[in-house]
C-alpha cells in the first residue's frame, strides 16, 4: 500500500511538489516563529544558571535598571540570619560610547562593591574573564572597568585602550563573555566611580545582590528580608515617575530640556525635586506610605527575586507569545491544508477509473481509503521534514548574522513536534478526498471517469 502512494506521488511530480513546498514553507515559518520563544526561553534558563543569587529591589520595579533603594540598608541586610554576602550594584544606561548614541543593543555601566563581589562564591563576571584581568580592591576610585567582548569588538578596543563612556575616559584592563545576550551588555566599575561619573546619588543603590549561607531554603532568607524592613517607608516604583521626574512638578521649556540632557548623558532623571521622599525612612518626609499596621501587615517596600521567580514572570510572558505565534502560525498551515485538499481533489478526479479498477479486483472502501490518506500523509511528511530542515537553517543564519541582537532557538522537541504536525495537517488535507473516493462504487467510478 506505501509502496504504491509513493509511486503515485511520484507520477504527479509537479502537482505534488508545489504542495509539498506550500506545506514546508507553512512548517519553516512554524519553527522559525516558535523559535523565538524558544530562544527567550533558552536564553533565560542560561543566563539565570550564571546567577544563583539573590537580587533585591524596589518593590514594582520592572527590572533592575528602575530600582532606587537607601545605600545604608547594606548593613542591615547583612545582618540578617542566612545571609551570606551582600554586593551593592548601581546600574545606568551607557546612552552614548566613543561619540556613538547607544539604543540597540542596549549597554549599561554597572558599578559594583569591588571587595564585596570578589567574596562572592559566584560572581558572574569574575568566572567569565577571557583577557586582562577582573577588578581588584585597588581599583576602588578609579576609572578602570572591565568591558564584555561584545563591546570591546563593536569599539575596536582592548585591553590597556581608553574608552569614552557618556562623556568620560574609562580604561579597559579586561574583557569577559558569559555567551548570554543578558549579561553580556555592561561596563563594570567601582561602584563609587559610576556614582560620581554619573551624577548618581551617593545614599542610594540600584539594587542588592546577594548570596545566602546554604543553611536554609532561599525563599525563607527572601521572606526574612522582606519582613525586616516592612515597616520602612519607600515608595514603590511607579510608570508615571519616570515621566514626573522628566517634567518636573512645574515644568518649563528650560527645565524639560535640562532634564533630557541629563537623561542622555547618564541615563538618569533628575528626581532632586521630589525632595528624595522616596529615599527615607522618616514618616514626616511624605511618600507612599507601605507601612501601614505592624510589620508582619505590612506590604514590604522591597522585594527578593530568586532565579525562579524571574523564570516565572518570562513563563507568564511566553504563555502569552506562545499564543500569539500560534495565531500567527495557523494562518500559513491553514494555507497548507488548503493545498494539500486541493491537490488530493483533483487526484481523486483524476483516478476515478483507477479507482474503479481497483474495487472491481476486490479492493475495499478501506483500501481506497487508507491509499489516499497516505499519499496525503506522505505529502505532509515530506513537507515536514523539509520544511523543519529549512527553519532550523535559518535560526542559525539569523543567530550568526545577528549575535547581540536576537536569540533564537530551535531545539529537538520543536523540530520533531513540527514534522509531527506536518504529517497530521497532511492526513487530515487528504480525509475528505480520501471519503470521496472511497464512497464511489466500481461501476460508478468507471462511468464517471
Amino acid at each position: 500500500m506505501l509502496k504504491f502512494a509513493i509511486g503515485n506521488l511520484i507520477s504527479r511530480p509537479g502537482r505534488s511538489s508545489l504542495s509539498t513546498l506550500g506545506l514546508a514553507v507553512a512548517i519553516a515559518g512554524m519553527v522559525g516563529l516558535f523559535s523565538i520563544a524558544g530562544g527567550i526561553d533558552h536564553l533565560v534558563a542560561s543566563t539565570f544558571e550564571l546567577i544563583p543569587g539573590l537580587l533585591v529591589q524596589q518593590r514594582g520595579a520592572p527590572v533592575p535598571l528602575f530600582s532606587t533603594l537607601p545605600a545604608d540598608w547594606q548593613r542591615e541586610i547583612e545582618e540578617i540570619d542566612g545571609v551570606s554576602v551582600v554586593n551593592a550594584e548601581v546600574l545606568v544606561r551607557a546612552n552614548v560610547i566613543e561619540g556613538k548614541t547607544i539604543i540597540s543593543p542596549p549597554r549599561f555601566v554597572l558599578g559594583m562593591d569591588i571587595e564585596n563581589r570578589l567574596r562572592l562564591n559566584n560572581g558572574v563576571y569574575a568566572e567569565c574573564m577571557e583577557e586582562g584581568r577582573f577588578l581588584r580592591p585597588e581599583d576602588v576610585g578609579t576609572t578602570n572597568c572591565v568591558v564584555s567582548r561584545q563591546i570591546a569588538e563593536e569599539f575596536g578596543r582592548s585591553v590597556g585602550d581608553m574608552l569614552r563612556v557618556n562623556g568620560y575616559d574609562v580604561t579597559i584592563v579586561g574583557t569577559y563573555y558569559s555567551g548570554s545576550m543578558l549579561i553580556d551588555v555592561s561596563i563594570l566599575m567601582d561602584i563609587n566611580t559610576v556614582r560620581s561619573v554619573s551624577r548618581y546619588d551617593p545614599d542610594s543603590v540600584s539594587v542588592y545582590y546577594l548570596e545566602t549561607t546554604g543553611e536554609e531554603d532561599e525563599a525563607i532568607v527572601a521572606e526574612r528580608i522582606e519582613r525586616h524592613f516592612a515597616d520602612r517607608r519607600l515608595g514603590a516604583w511607579d510608570p508615571a515617575t519616570a515621566v514626573s521626574s522628566l517634567l518636573g512638578p512645574e515644568p518649563s521649556l528650560t527645565d524639560l530640556f535640562r532634564n533630557l540632557d541629563t537623561f542622555a548623558k547618564t541615563g538618569e532623571l533628575d528626581t532632586s525635586r521630589d525632595d528624595q521622599s522616596q529615599k527615607t525612612d522618616d514618616p514626616a518626609t511624605g511618600g507612599d506610605d507601605l507601612a501601614s499596621g505592624s510589620p508582619d501587615e505590612a506590604v514590604s517596600p522591597i522585594e527578593v527575586r530568586s532565579p525562579d521567580d524571574w523564570a516565572d514572570e518570562f513563563d507568564s510572558f511566553m504563555a502569552d507569545l506562545d499564543l500569539f505565534l500560534t495565531l500567527m502560525t495557523g494562518i500559513g498551515v491553514a494555507i497548507a491544508v488548503l493545498s494539500i485538499v486541493n491537490t488530493m481533489l483533483m487526484s481523486v478526479t483524476e483516478r476515478r477509473i483507477e479507482f474503479g479498477i481497483l474495487r472491481a479486483n476486490g479492493w475495499s472502501r478501506g483500501h481506497v481509503l487508507r491509499l489516499v490518506t497516505f499519499e496525503s500523509a506522505l505529502l505532509g511528511i515530506a513537507g515536514g521534514l523539509i520544511g523543519a530542515t529549512l527553519g532550523w537553517i535559518a535560526t542559525h543564519v539569523v543567530n550568526w548574522a545577528f549575535p547581540e541582537r536576537i536569540h533564537l532557538h530551535a531545539g529537538p522537541g520543536l523540530l520533531l513536534i513540527s514534522i509531527a504536525f506536518s504529517a497530521l495537517i497532511g492526513a487530515v488535507g487528504g480525509a475528505y478526498p480520501a471519503w470521496l473516493a472511497a464512497r464511489l462504487s466500481p461501476m460508478e467510478a468507471i462511468r464517471r471517469g
